[in-house]
C-alpha cells in the first residue's frame, strides 16, 4: 500500500473537496454542522492554499484576496473611505 502524504493528497483533491473544505472554514463547521476546532480550521485552510497553489487558482480567486486598485496614500485625496472587495 502506497503512504499518502499531505501534498499528495493536495494533488488528487478534487474541485467539490475543495468547495467543501473552503466552506467548512468559512462557516466553521462541517457539512453535517458539527464546529470545526481549531486544528480543524488551520489544517483545512492549509489544505486550500495549497491547492489553489498546485491547480493554478487565479489569484483573485484564491481565500484571502484583496483587490487593490491603487495606492490610499496617492489616490484617496483626504477621504476616509476604504473599500474592500470580498472574492468567494
Amino acid at each position: 500500500m502506497s503512504e499518502m502524504t499531505f501534498d499528495k493528497m493536495i494533488r488528487h483533491m478534487t474541485p467539490a473537496i475543495y468547495d467543501s473544505l473552503k466552506h467548512a472554514v468559512q462557516v466553521r463547521k462541517w457539512p453535517d454542522g458539527r464546529e470545526l476546532t481549531r486544528d480543524q480550521v488551520e489544517l483545512c485552510l492549509e489544505a486550500v492554499i495549497k491547492y489553489e497553489i498546485a491547480h493554478h487558482v487565479p489569484e483573485s480567486q484564491r481565500v484571502g484576496y484583496l483587490e487593490r486598485s491603487e495606492c490610499s496614500s496617492e489616490g484617496s485625496h483626504g477621504s476616509n473611505e476604504d473599500s474592500i472587495t470580498w472574492v468567494n
